[in-house]
C-alpha cells in the first residue's frame, strides 16, 4: 500500500510542476518570435512532456522505494529542486516573456537534472536511466531557448 501511495505522491508532484506548463502556454507573442528552422512542431511538446513527466515520476518513485541512505535523500532533494526550476521556466518564458531569464533557468535545470541522475544512480540505476530522456529533451530545449534569445534580444 505504501508503494502505491508513494507512486501517487510522485505523480502528483510531477503534475504540480507540469501545471505551470499548462497554465503558461505559447501564445501570439511566442508565435511571432524568430525561431530556428529546427524548432520542433508545436504538437511535439505536449507529447514529449507527457512521456517525460511520467518517466520522471517513476524515477523518483523508484528512488523513494530504495534503501534509505544519504544518497537517496540527496537525490530526492535535488529532484525536488529541479521540479521547481522546471515549473519556473514556463512562468518566466511564457508568463513573464523573459527569454533570458528562461535561458538562465533552463541552464540551472539542466545542471540539476544531471546531478539528480548521478545521485539517483547511487540508489537505483533504473531510476537514473529513466531520467536520461528528460536530460536529452532539456538539452534540446536549452539550445532552442538560447537560439530564440539570440534571434530576438533586440525585440
Amino acid at each position: 500500500m505504501l508503494s502505491l501511495f508513494s507512486l501517487l505522491i510522485s505523480l502528483g508532484l510531477v503534475g504540480a510542476a507540469a501545471s505551470s506548463g499548462a497554465r503558461f502556454r505559447p501564445d501570439g507573442w511566442y508565435r511571432q518570435l524568430a525561431k530556428p528552422a529546427w524548432t520542433p512542431p508545436d504538437l511535439a511538446f505536449p507529447i514529449a512532456w507527457g512521456i517525460l513527466y511520467l518517466l520522471m515520476a517513476l524515477a523518483a518513485w523508484r528512488v523513494f522505494l530504495a534503501e534509505p541512505s544519504t544518497w537517496r535523500t540527496a537525490g530526492l532533494i535535488v529532484y525536488a529542486l529541479q521540479l521547481a526550476a522546471n515549473a519556473a521556466w514556463s512562468w518566466l518564458f511564457f508568463g513573464r516573456r523573459q527569454i533570458l531569464l528562461g535561458l538562465l533557468d533552463i541552464a540551472l535545470l539542466l545542471g540539476l537534472i544531471a546531478v539528480s541522475i548521478a545521485l539517483f544512480a547511487r540508489s537505483s540505476v533504473l531510476a537514473a536511466w529513466l531520467m536520461v530522456p528528460y536530460l536529452l529533451w532539456v538539452t534540446l530545449a536549452l539550445a532552442l531557448n538560447a537560439s530564440v534569445w539570440r534571434r530576438n534580444r533586440r525585440a
